[in-house]
């Protein structure tokens, strides 16, 4: 008998995508059976997700994953982007299109929580780097846009599955991005949640990766494929099931995750919670097998989108491949950026935003007009380089351990400068792991899960199954 199939959905901030791995022999075989595109839809002055055109596009892709695999479809994971949550009405249905991270409501509540909590004594309790895009400020927020504070959430891919029949659940990865998770217990910190004035009763429950929760229901449970399909969280927050999907240890090897956002790091077994961590921006996050993620998160290719964005309406369209490409024929840098200046973190106006913070740094601004969009990009290229070299010497200081080695995910497979200027700048080799290393981490949780029979799952078979799976 044929093995069962599994589907990985990936939520990400410019698309989502199903992806179904099948079995052919022993053999396995991953195929993204669906893609929509995906980003922030302004409603009136806010930035939301549209749940609208989310999830029928993802019932799209799970009818048509169904369709491909007649030996049936044993479980169904999610993942995306961390700290945004959806706000459930008493029938369970959603009171509204969830927030997104990037919309400004957060700038007012962050100063209100830093009055109330100053942020290091935060950090040390949550290990979270307290960004203004948390969840815990985003929560504060929610009553000034009329949404009731006692309103139950659930994160976005925990709501997916939610949706699909699950109970309401907060996997541990994705919990620790909310801002609220007490790194020392593993759970809600209901300290944190008093002296702002949350509800902790309208959090949901945390659980770690591999927990199923669930059976598919509903109308897609109907078909074949679907009649016995179990809901599993894997790590749930889409940079931990990236990690996940590293089929080498890391032990001595720095990661970085190179995608709308760059998160520059590597494993650690205890949080690092010191003044030195917390001043240069690392934060500590779970990751898919209950140890820790310590990272830099960096502003990144978001950059490189806006602009791309902007000159596509105004009949200046480019391809990533091109840009790079002609980006790498640019002879020099005319300035470097700082990748975390605030204004580089909102959308619209990009390219005006990159030659007001190259002029307040001293440096030429780029005329933003046909052909100069590679000089934009090399821009843009040689800062990220520059920030992740800075990121690594500062994480081997604190760790007090040499790195011999990187390991880049995301889009480093098209984007070959990008690789090269970060050996350059940093010294060390790159080694370009998988360009989908989110859909391969969220799987081997889910064939681990499937071994351990309810206990936690083993680093050990995490790593066996990205093995197999990147080999396959």
């Amino acid at each position: 008998m044929q093995e069962p199939a599994r589907v990985a959905i990936d939520l990400g901030a410019e698309s989502c995508r199903v992806s179904l791995l099948r079995w052919v022999g022993d053999q396995p075989k991953i195929e993204v059976i669906h893609r929509i595109p995906n980003g922030p839809v302004h409603q009136g002055n806010s930035l939301h997700w549209s749940l609208g055109k989310i999830l029928p596009g993802l019932e799209e892709g799970l009818r048509k994953a169904a369709a491909a695999a007649p030996e049936g479809i044993a479980s169904i994971a999610v993942d995306s982007w961390g700290v945004d949550y959806v706000r459930l009405a008493a029938d369970g249905g959603p009171l509204r299109d969830p927030f997104c991270y990037r919309d400004e409501r957060t700038v007012a509540t962050k100063e209100a929580a830093d009055r109330i909590i100053e942020p290091f004594e935060l950090y040390k309790i949550t290990g979270a780097m307290p960004l203004r895009i948390n969840t815990a400020y985003q929560l504060l927020a929610d009553p000034a846009a009329g949404i009731d504070p006692a309103a139950p959430w659930v994160m976005m891919p925990e709501y997916v599955l939610y949706w699909l029949g699950a109970r309401r659940v907060s996997e541990f990865t994705h919990a620790t991005h909310t801002g609220l998770v007490d790194l020392k217990t593993g759970n809600w910190s209901a300290e944190v949640f008093q002296r702002l004035g949350l509800s902790l009763d309208a959090a949901p429950p945390i659980v770690r990766a591999g927990t199923i929760v669930g059976q598919l229901k509903g109308p897609l449970a109907q078909l074949d494929a679907f009649r016995e399909t179990k809901l599993i969280v894997p790590a749930c927050h889409d940079t931990a099931s990236a990690i996940a999907g590293i089929p080498t240890d890391l032990s001595t090897t720095a990661y970085i995750s190179s995608g709308t956002w760059s998160l520059v790091g590597t494993r650690t077994s205890v949080p690092v919670t010191t003044r030195q961590a917390f001043d240069s921006g690392y934060t500590n996050l779970g990751a898919a097998t209950g140890d820790l993620l310590f990272h830099s998160l960096i502003n990144s290719m978001w950059v490189l989108k806006q602009c791309m964005d902007s000159w596509a309406a105004q009949g200046r369209p480019w391809k990533i491949e091109d840009i790079v490409q002609q980006a790498a024929e640019c002879n020099t840098s005319t300035g470097l950026l700082d990748m975390d200046a605030e204004t580089l973190m909102l959308d619209t106006d990009m390219p005006e935003r990159i030659n007001k913070e190259l002029t307040r740094l001293g440096f030429d601004p780029i005329p933003d007009v046909a052909g100069n969009e590679p000089a934009f990009a090399r821009v843009i290229f040689e800062s990220l380089s520059m920030r992740y070299a800075a990121a690594l010497g500062s994480l081997e200081k604190m760790l007090g351990r040499r790195l011999t080695a990187i390991h880049m995910l995301g889009g480093a497979n098209r984007n070959k400068l990008l690789v090269r200027l970060t050996e350059e700048r940093t010294g060390l080799p790159v080694e370009i792991g998988q360009t989908e290393s989110t859909t391969i981490g969220n799987l081997a949780v889910q064939l681990a899960a499937s071994e351990a029979n309810g206990q936690p799952i083993s680093p050990e078979a995490v790593r066996k199954w990205a093995k197999r799976l990147c080999q396959g």
